[in-house]
């Protein structure tokens, strides 16, 4: 039998407590522990009740997600580890039953707290239920488990959005958390929205100042109830790089999002600094990322005076500007394109505020008022204009993510290399150092056209003959287009007679 090595050891017969069990991280951490670190004890995961579905029934939904095919390829008994419990974080005690809450807090070592709302465009109580009370629910939770040596709480890189440098520390708020937590407790929705401008101050959403405050709970537990808790930043995640599938992703918010929409010919336009760099990490070094801390902090001789806190993100030698990423996705329109798009695909970029609006009015909303008005007429359902407001909407939240340049430091993750054997670098790789950004790029697209919005490769030869078709429409379309603009302004200006034709005036030039 092969040796386990010093992260398998530290991770044998430990028993785990993940919230956001269902996410897209939350899979990819429960995959990869089952299949890393197969002889820990169990994993318990917070999930919402599932009307006529038992847990065994909801554990066998993960069995059937390319995600755990290499588990059920080799040890499929190993999900009988996984021991789902029926609550929601934005209650007291998460809405446990006082089972399920006792199995918790006799049992568990180790939380990872992952559950967060992603809606950048939510109002503010909403996120503040979810990303505020929420992380106050589960921290409190974490304080009366018996056996706890580490609680993991993941927050984002980007929640202090108004310093050039983003050190690897909690940066204080003028904001009290739990004063934000009452009121949301007594306002309505719509109260909140009416001061939501001015509580967010430098934040350009909710999304960003409640991350921020609830890294600032979680600090002033650490300080104050000797909590053994540490703040995991990722930047955006995207699919993927290596496990346990090149280019596995099972959600469209972010960057896939904006690929799919673009591949789909629905998104025509992007506002964006194309010289700033895109900070993305991929999902399983995010993951490697958590299990790896967790080992290190749990097996350092001192314990840190203030509360460890890790930007993951990548190198700065691997990472691409947006510009570069973009030249990479359009080329990939050429090579895997999807088998069904609304039209030929052409994303412009620009700084330009102006012509982003032109743009968008001429090739979105135009067309996807024409497309609505056919199917009116046709008597089916409309869905485009729909479309487009979902768009605009995403857009303009990813504005604060697209037109900045970020600077982070990441001293603290990139160290973990230093503490891995060779065989713990391969099977729990976080040097991105390593990464072909290329590469990445193209597995990414791939994962999103094939998880997604489950389009497999073998449509590729029949969506290059429908993209040529397209082309051919796109710019006789576009011609035409300008040709009508074109010959209306001559009208008007009373050089263009309309009584004759366009070969009339060329050959009376030429008489003349």
């Amino acid at each position: 039998m092969k040796e386990l090595n010093s992260v398998q050891k530290f991770y044998k017969d430990k028993t785990i407590f993940i919230t956001g069990a269902s996410g897209f991280m939350g899979k990819v951490l429960i995959e990869k522990l089952l299949y890393s670190c197969s002889d820990l004890k169990e994993i318990i995961i917070l999930m919402r009740p599932k009307r006529g579905k038992t847990g065994k029934e909801r554990v066998d939904e993960f069995s059937k997600l390319p995600l755990f095919k290499r588990i059920m390829d080799t040890n499929p008994d190993i999900l009988q580890k996984i021991f789902p419990v029926w609550g929601e974080i934005t209650q007291p005690n998460l809405g446990l039953s006082d089972e399920h809450l006792n199995h918790i807090l006799e049992n568990t070592e180790i939380v990872f707290h992952l559950a967060a709302s992603l809606k950048l465009e939510a109002t503010l109580k909403p996120n503040i239920i979810m990303n505020l009370t929420g992380t106050k629910n589960v921290v409190d939770v974490s304080k009366r488990i018996k056996n706890l040596i580490q609680m993991v709480h993941t927050s984002t890189a980007f929640c202090n959005v108004e310093f050039d440098v983003l050190e690897e520390k909690v940066n204080d708020f003028p904001h009290e958390p739990l004063d934000l937590i009452n009121l949301a407790g007594w306002l309505s929705e719509d109260a909140m929205a009416t001061i939501q401008k001015d509580l967010l101050g430098v934040h350009p959403n909710t999304y960003t100042y409640t991350k921020r405050l609830a890294e600032i709970l979680v600090r002033n537990e650490f300080e104050k109830s000797n909590l053994p808790a540490c703040i995991v930043r990722p930047s955006i995640v995207t699919p993927s790089y290596q496990e346990p599938i090149p280019g596995w992703v099972d959600s469209l918010n972010g960057p896939p999002g904006v690929i799919m929409a673009s591949g789909k010919g629905a998104l025509r336009c992007i506002l964006l600094n194309k010289e700033a760099n895109f900070e993305s990490i991929p999902v399983d070094l995010a993951i490697n990322g958590l299990i790896m801390i967790v080992k290190k902090l749990c097996t350092q001789p001192t314990k840190s005076k203030e509360i460890p806190v890790f930007n993951v993100t990548m190198h700065e030698l691997v990472r691409m500007t947006y510009g570069r990423f973009f030249d990479l996705s359009v080329a990939m329109k050429d090579e895997t394109p999807c088998s069904v798009s609304l039209w030929y695909p052409n994303v412009t970029l620009t700084l330009n505020k102006f012509y982003y609006l032109i743009n968008i009015i001429l090739f979105q909303w135009i067309p996807a008022i024409f497309i609505d008005f056919l199917l009116l007429i046709f008597g089916q359902k409309r869905f485009m204009i729909h479309v487009q407001k979902k768009i605009a909407i995403g857009m303009d939240v990813l504005k604060c993510f697209t037109m900045n340049n970020w600077n982070f430091r990441s001293n603290n993750f990139r160290d973990l290399v230093e503490i891995q054997s060779k065989e713990e670098y391969d099977m729990f790789f976080v040097d991105s150092r390593q990464i072909d950004s290329e590469q990445m790029v193209r597995q990414a697209i791939i994962g999103g056209r094939v998880y997604c919005l489950k389009d497999p490769l073998s449509t590729v030869p029949k969506a290059k003959r429908l993209l040529k078709i397209q082309y051919v429409i796109d710019k006789l379309v576009k011609y035409l287009f300008f040709y009508w603009v074109f010959k209306k302004i001559l009208v008007y200006s009373g050089i263009w007679d309309p009584n004759y034709g366009v070969l009339d005036i060329v050959s009376g030039i030429f008489h003349n």
